[in-house]
């Protein structure tokens, strides 16, 4: 599926920007703003299948969102950027896109919901209830942060209105049972992980991956949407990555 796109600022730097579930482009706001503020570079966000200005589909995997991404994107960017689904779609594409660099925001590697055994088996066949008490034990984790701008929570519920609600519990099921492997990134890889990163990616995990040649760094006092909490730290956090200048 060819994906809806928008493009910002006029730059020779190349970037791209693959959001999470339920999310779409326009949430990338606040990041890219200050990406083409900062001059020199190109800014596209991509709605996923199923998300904002793209078509809904009746097959939402992994391998699907991924190929999508490969129809959409050129070859050899400077820097593609995928957060929580997004990252774990882009680990399916890298080969294939090749860009110079790829980051990942609290990638949807290893996600902390039980697959195997009795647990497993009762938790997907509940799922609809458990996957909702998860949600909201999320959200309890969360509610002491800073909330959203007017703006950026308007957008938020814009995104969450366009948003094929059919896929979640698909793509939980997916990305649950199909993590991203442990082993060396295809192409100069970073993680960045904020405060609630083991949901998505155990320290353990990421740890293993360092060792195999990921660079890992760390955001501290921010939540898993921490691009949209605070896109002023974000960029600073992997500034050196996203405008070329050090961190």
């Amino acid at each position: 599926m060819r994906l809806a796109t928008q493009r910002h600022g006029d730059g020779p730097r190349q970037v791209a920007l693959v959001h999470g579930l339920s999310a779409d482009g326009g949430l990338w706001g606040g990041l890219t703003e200050r990406l083409v503020a900062a001059g020199g570079t190109t800014v596209t966000t991509t709605d996923l299948r199923g998300h904002g200005l793209s078509d809904r589909s009746d097959l939402y995997t992994l391998d699907a969102f991924a190929d999508d991404l490969v129809e959409t994107l050129p070859t050899g960017l400077d820097l593609v950027v995928g957060h929580s689904l997004g990252g774990s779609v882009l680990e399916r594409a890298v080969g294939r896109l090749a860009p110079v660099h790829a980051l990942y925001l609290d990638p949807g590697f290893r996600l902390a919901l039980p697959t195997h055994g009795l647990a497993g088996r009762l938790f997907w066949s509940l799922a609809p209830v458990t996957l909702t008490v998860a949600a909201l034990a999320q959200k309890r984790r969360s509610r002491r942060r800073p909330p959203l701008s007017p703006s950026d929570a308007s957008l938020r519920d814009a995104a969450l209105d366009r948003f094929d609600r059919r896929m979640t519990i698909d793509v939980f099921r997916d990305v649950a049972h199909h993590p991203a492997p442990v082993a060396a990134p295809v192409v100069p890889s970073t993680i960045l992980l904020s405060d609630d990163a083991p949901t998505v990616l155990a320290d353990a995990t990421s740890e293993r991956l360092a060792a195999l040649g990921w660079e890992v760094r760390r955001l501290p006092g921010v939540g898993h949407d921490f691009w949209l909490e605070d896109p002023e730290r974000t960029l600073d956090a992997v500034r050196d990555l996203l405008v070329g200048e050090p961190a």
